[in-house]
């Protein structure tokens, strides 16, 4: 049938029988498919179009079709008898009987579920599938339709910037999207309630640090020295004054200070009890929504069943020859992104010097600070390249796998592509905590990169600033940037299109049958009206099946920063929680207004995600261990204080560690061959014009010798024996947390326990009353 009006030419063909007078709850479209209108010479094309929209027919899926400019709009409707079977085959599932969705009407989320899942199961006689044809360009694209009064209510309550500091409508964001990202949601939200602890404590920390800023007699004994340190790097820096690094180590004093082990611990701890009290939140709220004992593998079955009920169920297969080629690449892939890791050390290295010889005299004096902070944003800019490289990867070997389900697929490219990411994310801090300045060498023996640049050293207050830096500067790139882009890009995309839709709205206020803009009402819209909400739906921005997962990265990303080297920079939660505060309110805005509808997943846990933040705890203990053992100046400190420093001997009138910064310094002679080779005659002279014949630098190492001390290895030790304690100390508190805090509430436990007994009693009262009727 034609239907024309004197503002628009649409056509309309509907498949079946006119339609009938529908109930409100069946006036929305569950889904819409988007087609470029075929050119006459392409007959393939044509066909393909036709041949997948007569399988859906032959399913008793309703089609409209609408041509507007040089598209066709297809709007699907599926019968109520679809959900019907769908909610039977719920109630006689061994595990899916106990959701929410047996009882009442089905849900539109619920429908749309089922009609996306029709959708993608759907072959033409080719063999070919929806995703197939949307790869040749025989459907542009497809999407479910956003619910104008659900979505007005979820701007009110939720999606909007004044909320910030409300709550969030979790039961609601269940019903309009799913369980999937209602979880989400719900996760994100109890992750930003979590840190507000944590963030406090890194402040009381920073402040403890900062408080002792001016008085510490190590940066006193730091900005007072006249001691004179060896050239930072070759032909061109020359010998430099320890003093002139008075600033520097005030700033390493702030993040390196005996606040920072308690810190550490107690994040390791946070990180299992975050867990922990996690788990028993979920539980409450997929008690709630009666899907506690929901199984992924029975809905795919009824799901499977409802598309065609004679169906044979995917096998499940394993091949160790597509594993092990799996498992080569994924290692090939680790290696190239640790060689780039190694790029940035040598991008560092090589700047260093560089730097130094400029024209600009600040960067001149802090050319080592400034080659860090340069790594740090190129490190920052590699992460946003690496990150397409990383999905492309992790997209094809889950094709080489061949998983047996899309949700297998999610759960093996979540962990390759977090895998990927936390290798690419961590690999460059990784050498900044552990390695730089313990393999670089010595004065007479340094260690070069191609024979040419000297490795970095640490500073005399040692490494961890360095780290500070970039961490600071990364997590502040990333959630920031990214945060911009994410939000404006989408919001630019619908300005854009904006014009198109306006025109049209304009439009339908000719049309004659308002009844059909009634939200209430139950005549089925006109033509017009059906356009105007699908191509208000079109212009926004697209989706696809991994967009929750992108958000989901993001955050898990930032847990990471925030546990892993905590101890480094204890105003990471506080970043954290900053930045959360807004990260909640900006993807709901996003998934509310600025892009396409998600399509409603059913599930009751973050699913592979829990283990990677189990994983993640526990990679938090070894790392805070070792930054703490290893990369900090917190055991060198405590060695000095009570076996070499001015007490050990009775001494009480002067300070526990005066002379400890000298203490941890070399000094190496002109005179020696090797060293007289490293140096050039002009960088021995100072700033006043001395020409010096001996230079500091920090080691322990013999000044006849340069062997290690004694001193070194009674410091290695210490440092091990800490790294071994701290970590067994946490260890036993985490499982302690652990089994101190159940998984599921008793009440949750008691409440199924309740319902389980009344569903049993309800099924017994049918089967009696069946009995009944039979026998009469």
């Amino acid at each position: 049938m034609f239907f024309k009006t004197a503002e628009e030419n649409i056509e309309l063909w509907d498949t079946r029988e006119p339609l009938l007078p529908v109930l409100p709850t069946q006036r929305s479209y569950d889904y819409v498919l988007v087609a470029d209108k075929v050119d006459p010479a392409d007959t393939q094309k044509a066909q393909r179009q036709e041949a997948f929209i007569q399988q859906l027919q032959k399913k008793n899926i309703r089609v409209t079709k609408i041509f507007h400019d040089d598209k066709i709009f297809f709007g699907l409707r599926a019968p109520n008898e679809v959900f019907e079977q769908y909610k039977y085959l719920l109630k006689v599932s061994d595990s899916c009987n106990w959701s929410g969705d047996v009882n009442g009407s089905v849900p539109h989320a619920t429908r749309i579920r089922i009609v996306n899942f029709i959708l993608h199961h759907t072959f033409i006689n080719t063999g070919e599938d929806l995703e197939e044809l949307l790869k040749k360009d025989v459907f542009e694209t497809l999407f479910c339709l956003h619910e104008r009064k659900k979505q007005k209510e979820l701007k009110k309550k939720w999606a909007r910037w004044s909320g910030l500091f409300v709550g969030q409508p979790v039961s609601d964001v269940r019903s309009y999207f799913g369980e999937k990202v209602a979880l989400y949601y719900l996760w994100l939200g109890w992750y930003t309630k979590l840190l507000v602890p944590a963030a406090v404590l890194g402040v009381v920390v920073f402040l403890y640090g900062l408080a002792f800023f001016n008085t510490n007699p190590l940066i006193k004994e730091v900005c007072e020295s006249g001691t004179i340190m060896c050239p930072r790097c070759d032909k061109r820096c020359p010998v430099w004054q320890l003093s002139d690094t008075c600033t520097y180590a005030k700033v390493s004093h702030l993040f390196d200070n005996e606040g920072t082990v308690a810190f550490a611990m107690f994040m390791a701890i946070w990180a299992t009890l975050f867990l922990e009290l996690w788990k028993r939140h979920r539980a409450r709220h997929v008690s709630k929504w009666k899907v506690y004992d929901w199984c992924e593998e029975e809905e795919e079955l009824i799901l499977e069943i409802v598309n065609d009920p004679d169906c044979h169920p995917k096998q499940f297969r394993h091949s160790y020859l597509r594993s092990t080629l799996v498992l080569i690449l994924v290692t090939l892939m680790m290696v190239l992104i640790i060689g780039i890791a190694h790029a940035l050390v040598v991008f560092r290295v090589v700047a260093a010097p560089l730097l130094s010889e400029g024209s600009w005299e600040f960067i001149r004096d802090h050319a080592n600070t400034v080659a860090m902070m340069l790594g740090a944003v190129l490190h920052y800019l590699t992460i946003q390249i690496m990150t397409r490289v990383n999905r492309w990867v992790a997209f094809k070997l889950c094709e080489i796998e061949k998983t047996r389900s899309f949700a297998a697929t999610e759960r093996s490219f979540t962990v390759k592509m977090f895998t990927f990411q936390f290798f690419t994310l961590f690999s460059s801090l990784f050498y900044v905590a552990f390695f730089m300045g313990r393999i670089n060498g010595h004065p007479g023996n340094y260690v070069r990169i191609a024979g040419r640049w000297r490795l970095e050293e640490c500073h005399p207050s040692g490494c961890l600033t360095d780290l500070f830096i970039q961490m600071a500067i990364i997590m502040l790139l990333k959630q920031t940037l990214n945060n911009i882009f994410e939000f404006t890009v989408p919001w630019l995309k619908g300005c854009f299109r904006r014009k198109t839709t306006k025109k049209l709205q304009r439009k339908c206020g000719h049309c004659y049958r308002k009844a059909c803009r009634d939200e209430n009402g139950s005549v089925e819209p006109c033509d017009i009206c059906k356009l105007r909400d699908w191509l208000r739906n079109y212009h926004l921005a697209g989706i696809n099946a991994f967009s929750l997962f992108n958000e989901f990265l993001e955050m898990v990303v930032q847990f990471s920063f925030t546990t892993i080297f905590v101890a480094a920079f204890p105003l990471a939660p506080l970043l954290a929680l900053l930045n959360n505060i807004f990260e909640i309110r900006l993807d709901a805005i996003k998934m509310v207004s600025l892009e396409r509808r998600l399509v409603p997943k059913k599930t009751n846990d973050i699913g592979i995600w829990t283990k990677v933040l189990e994983a993640i705890g526990v990679l938090a203990v070894i790392a805070n261990g070792l930054v703490i053992g290893v990369s900090s100046d917190f055991i060198p400190r405590l060695v000095y204080r009570y076996n070499y420093g001015p007490c050990v001997n009775g001494t009480t009138h002067t300070h526990c560690m005066q002379g400890y910064i000298n203490d941890t310094l070399s000094t190496a002679y002109m005179t020696h061959p090797a060293v007289r080779q490293d140096f050039l005659t002009s960088q021995l002279i100072t700033e006043n014009g001395v020409n010096v014949t001996q230079c500091s630098y920090k080691d322990y190492r013999s000044d006849e010798d340069y062997t290690l001390t004694s001193q070194f290895w009674l410091v290695l030790a210490m440092r091990f024996a800490f790294v071994i304690l701290f970590e067994h100390v946490v260890v036993v508190c985490k499982f302690v947390a652990a089994w101190f805090v159940p998984n599921s509430p008793m009440l949750v436990k008691n409440h199924r326990l309740q319902d389980k007994l009344a569903r049993l009693k309800e099924e017994l009262r049918e089967m009696k009353q069946c009995s009944k009727s039979t026998d009469v």
